[in-house]
């Protein structure tokens, strides 16, 4: 299982003060030599933190694979095309959200889904699509000739820190359930959204999930411990996980 390291909130930190450091690609050039074997920046309409001069820039500099999540409109597709990262991943978006609430809808934005996944795969881009993890929109995925899938995994991250009063291993269940009927379609499957240090473990014993995406968690560590050490350390748990944790 791979480990793809999302940058996004150093960024955050810079335009808090609206200042050039932290600098992504600084970190992205630490995520990698951590070991990190993949870099994943959201690049927003409004462009909160990452900025398109940071997206051209780590495409010049991310030596392992660079994964850019983007909302499927015009603009985004043109951008793209032009940097031509080696994925990229299609997220819903909405203005005044945190952060990303949820999957794409892929049943009912089925057309412009379809338009986007042809139009990147034409610029030899890889397409994944950020779903949650329900039957009829993986199923809808394969149909749209999407190569890839990451599963949310924000449900069961809610339910595993709510402890006794979520019942975090039916959210497990219906993940693993999704990602066996990807893999049988095909679908390379990839997961991420809300993950951290104590509840990886659950996550990576789904053996047909190839790469998690985790951002917040290893920023937030690294804030205390310093980047590499961050990203060491997940590595680490992934590699090998722990008993699975127990509700609390």
């Amino acid at each position: 299982m791979r480990l793809a390291v999302n940058i996004d909130h150093i960024a955050t930190i810079r335009e808090a003060r609206k200042t050039d450091e932290p600098d992504p690609v600084a970190a992205a050039v630490i995520c990698e030599l951590a070991g990190a074997q993949g870099i994943t920046v959201h690049l927003r309409g409004d462009r909160r933190h990452i900025q398109d001069r940071d997206v051209e820039l780590l495409r010049r500099t991310v030596t392992t694979h660079l994964n850019i999540e983007m909302a499927g409109t015009t603009e985004m597709v043109r951008i793209a095309q032009t940097v031509k990262p080696d994925q990229v991943t299609l997220v819903p978006e909405r203005k005044d959200e945190v952060t990303t609430e949820g999957g794409l809808d892929v049943v009912l934005h089925s057309g412009n889904v379809e338009k986007v996944v042809g139009q990147l795969l034409d610029a030899r881009i890889d397409v994944s699509i950020f779903v949650d993890p329900d039957l009829e929109q993986i199923r809808h995925c394969h149909k749209l000739r999407a190569p890839k899938i990451e599963i949310n995994t924000g449900k069961f991250a809610d339910a595993w820190k709510s402890g006794k009063s979520g019942n975090w291993p039916a959210e497990l269940e219906k993940i693993a359930t999704a990602a066996r009927a990807a893999k049988k379609l095909g679908i390379v499957v990839l997961a991420g959204h809300g993950l951290t240090y104590r509840n990886i473990d659950a996550i990576a014993t789904v053996p047909e999930i190839e790469e998690l995406n985790i951002g917040h968690s290893i920023i937030s560590r690294a804030a205390l411990v310093g980047l590499d050490a961050a990203v060491r350390e997940m590595a680490a748990l992934m590699r090998a996980p722990r008993r699975l944790p127990t509700v609390r």
